[in-house]
């Protein structure tokens, strides 16, 4: 009777584990391993060499895409279909960029974007994304920025305009 017990005991405990992990936010997941292979899903430059600048969409089955900068990954968050006709906005569950003062992947919806900056990526004009508003003041102040964005500000239309000088 004892090791019956134990076995549904075990069983419950499982399941109570595997229940909290699939409910867990979205926030709580970790960026995806970048390759060396692995090809911004927009312009198609290789990733892993831009350590700096990597940015990533995580999608509910697993997969991740990859971009070689904030911009990149803002085209593509703003419109998957246009590069991956089976990815949807609700396949997503995670999204990252490189802070620009740590170099760490952190939830790119967090974060205070410098637009216009002389800071320049891979592809040149970036996005330069802080972790606080009051160090985006002080990039911007520091690199000759031309405003301060949170990530639901930023459209298409602001993507396709220059902020270079």
């Amino acid at each position: 009777m004892n090791s019956s017990h134990n076995v549904v005991l075990s069983l419950v405990c499982c399941l109570t584990f595997t229940l909290v992990a699939a409910a867990a936010p979205a926030g709580d997941l970790r960026p995806a391993e970048v390759k060396k292979d692995d090809r911004c899903a927009v312009c198609g430059m290789f990733v892993a060499k831009y350590r700096t600048w990597i940015a990533q969409i995580v999608f509910s089955d697993g997969s991740y895409a990859a971009f070689d900068g904030p911009k990149d990954m803002f085209k593509y968050y703003l419109q998957p279909g246009k590069y991956a006709a089976a990815k949807k906005p609700s396949d997503i569950t995670a999204v990252y960029v490189t802070e620009y003062y740590s170099a760490k992947l952190m939830d790119a919806k967090k974060m205070f974007y410098v637009a216009g900056s002389n800071v320049l990526g891979p592809m040149g004009d970036e996005l330069i994304p802080v972790a606080s508003e009051e160090k985006a003041r002080e990039f911007m102040k520091d690199h000759k920025g031309k405003e301060i964005l949170t990530f639901p500000q930023i459209t298409m239309d602001h993507l396709l305009r220059s902020h270079a000088q």
